[in-house]
């Protein structure tokens, strides 16, 4: 294949190909939404046990799982078999990360609390390492995929469409039929029975997924790069993994991303005592919040394509996410300021949906762009170093964004202990001074969280013009090396060299 191949990849990928490496997305969102939304609130208010021991548990769950990240990352980076670099991760979680999840969901009911502890952590932490082996290598793929710049936005768009319809889309299927709330005030998210089958559907779709997305995208791997054939020592290895990671826009979105995670923890570990408590919102209500959400995901996966090729996707993104966390925490600021309409009220149902649905619209436009941004990362490093390292880039990121992130649902289970949240609380029950205090931790917290992480990304330092520039570096060392034969790399520290290209 000539050196232009390097720009010209997309052209080349079939929209088939193109929808069936999308759809792998659906796997890590189901599970992602069910833990963020789900998991605290049912451990704490239906096993009933104490907030503190679970947050400490979902804490060292992601703790764990940012140590595996790296190692994943690296590992596949440089790994060789007849189904390239990532596809033999991918293809080992494909059965035990499904069943794990369904057994998180279902403890035995007679178990003591310290040994349902124990069967939390461990199946918690099944689950997100078995996710890391699938998720890390399929999203190392898409900087293959597509080069081109915007290409690539419009890929991750596609790929984020089905993040929506794995993890909004099962959220709204959890409140509508599976967690359903029956007419006498039975049954729904506080109740056990109805996460048995929540729990089974949302593992085959797991599967099913995985399956489909990893088989689909398997006659692409004679298209992708393959590592070289060498020999390193530790010592060379690890001096290439800090050379790599040296790369300033890396550092800058990995900051942001650490300061994002940890406010999405937050967020995501209260949103249902929001919703349930300080709101009086029903089930019913929850699910159409849910649905909402679902159409403004749609819609900002539509709308990042357009904002990053418009402004760029720097200023774009600062644009959309800041834009978002405004709209974010308008309704409860209203409420601790005494200006937002009683509970209960139509007009109060206005105010929240009409958050949720533009919220959700630039909350989606923001992750696209965002993960558009990371993969751009991946040539600015090849450049500087002349090794492709998209595992390792990609796994870097997850792992400090993980590691701090563990922080958000320890911080939601600390305010939960210091608000005095009660266990096994009933709707409307809640006292109003508790309520207020929920709130008025809740706003500061999030907006100084992602207040930092907008700063940050002013930071970042690849525009189009520098992207293109990387490619026609990149495309020239390729075409020099087409030319040169090369000797067998020496051991010690690597020079950039011309990056190989694809085979077609």
């Amino acid at each position: 294949m000539s050196a232009a191949a390097i720009t010209s990849t997309e052209r080349k990928l079939g929209a088939g190909t193109k929808l069936l490496y999308a759809i792998g997305a659906t796997a890590t969102s189901l599970k992602a939404r069910a833990l963020s939304t789900f998991l605290l609130i049912f451990y704490n208010q239906v096993v009933g046990l104490p907030p503190r021991y679970v947050g400490l548990i979902l804490m060292a769950a992601i703790v764990v799982d940012a140590i595996v990240d790296p190692l994943v990352g690296q590992i596949s980076d440089n790994f060789k078999s007849r189904w390239g670099r990532r596809h033999p991760f991918m293809i080992a979680a494909a059965l035990p990360y499904p069943l794990a999840f369904f057994l998180l969901w279902n403890p035995p009911t007679d178990w003591s609390d310290p040994m349902l502890l124990g069967w939390l952590a461990v199946l918690l932490i099944g689950v997100r390492i078995l996710d890391t082996f699938f998720e890390l290598p399929h999203q190392a793929l898409a900087p293959e995929l597509a080069y081109e710049y915007d290409s690539r936005t419009r890929l991750m768009a596609l790929r984020h469409f089905f993040t929506v319809i794995g993890g909004l889309g099962m959220q709204v299927m959890a409140y509508r039929v599976f967690l359903k709330e029956n007419p006498d005030g039975s049954g729904g998210v506080l109740a056990r029975d109805g996460y048995f089958m929540y729990s089974l559907v949302g593992a085959l779709i797991i599967f099913a997924t995985m399956v489909i997305s990893t088989l689909g995208t398997l006659n692409q791997v004679p298209h992708l790069r393959q590592p070289p054939t060498r020999k390193v020592s530790l010592k060379v290895m690890a001096r290439e993994v800090i050379q790599t990671l040296s790369n300033r826009a890396f550092l800058v979105i990995t900051g942001a991303a650490m300061f994002i995670s940890i406010a999405v923890g937050v967020r995501n570990g209260l949103e249902l005592y929001i919703g349930l408590y300080f709101w009086n919102l029903t089930q019913g209500q929850l699910a159409t919040l849910a649905t909402v959400s679902v159409v403004g995901g749609f819609i900002g996966t539509a709308l990042a394509p357009v904002v990053a090729s418009k402004l760029g996707k720097k200023f774009g993104l600062i644009a959309v996410f800041g834009s978002a966390v405004l709209v974010h925490v308008t309704p409860v600021s209203l409420r601790l300021l005494g200006l937002a309409p009683a509970n209960g009220t139509p007009e109060l149902l206005m105010l929240i949906y009409g958050e949720e649905i533009i919220n959700s619209t630039l909350a989606a436009a923001t992750g696209v762009i965002l993960a558009s941004i990371v993969a751009d990362v991946v040539e600015d490093a090849e450049v500087k170093t002349g090794r492709r390292s998209e595992g390792l880039l990609l796994s870097a990121t997850a792992l400090v964004r993980k590691i701090v992130s563990s922080g958000g649902p320890l911080i939601a289970t600390m305010v939960l202990t210091l608000v005095a949240f009660p266990i096994n609380a009933e709707r409307r029950e809640v006292a109003p001074e508790v309520l207020h205090s929920l709130g008025l931790a809740y706003v500061p917290t999030v907006l100084g969280l992602y207040g930092v992480a907008i700063a940050a990304l002013f930071m970042f330092n690849i525009s189009r013009q520098k992207h293109e520039e990387n490619l026609r570096t990149l495309r020239d060392a390729a075409a020099l090396a087409e030319n040169v034969s090369t000797s067998d790399e020496p051991e010690g520290p690597v020079p950039p060299v011309p990056a190989p290209t694809r085979r077609g």
